[in-house]
């Protein structure tokens, strides 16, 4: 699988502190390997715009989109409590 980058993502990543930037590319790299991998906690978000969720931290996650074998990540934020 290859990992795409999108515009909003590389913004958005740009506001969290290099700890989070940090962790969100170890979790990005383990996604590449294995959706399954366990720390992850992948999960799909929005049925029908196909949209997945993936754990960062206890309080981060980030969204992707699955095209092809094509992992493309759309957005990172803030978990909502």
């Amino acid at each position: 699988m290859r990992l795409e980058h999108t515009l909003q993502i590389r913004r958005e990543l740009q506001k969290f502190p290099k700890e989070i930037r940090e962790a969100f590319y170890k979790q990005a790299k383990f996604l590449k390997n294995n959706i399954r991998h366990p720390s992850l906690r992948a999960k799909k978000y929005n049925e029908v715009q196909n949209i997945w969720q993936a754990r960062v931290t206890g309080d981060v996650r980030f969204y992707f989109r699955i095209e092809g074998d094509t992992y493309h990540l759309l957005n990172i934020r803030k978990h909502p409590k």
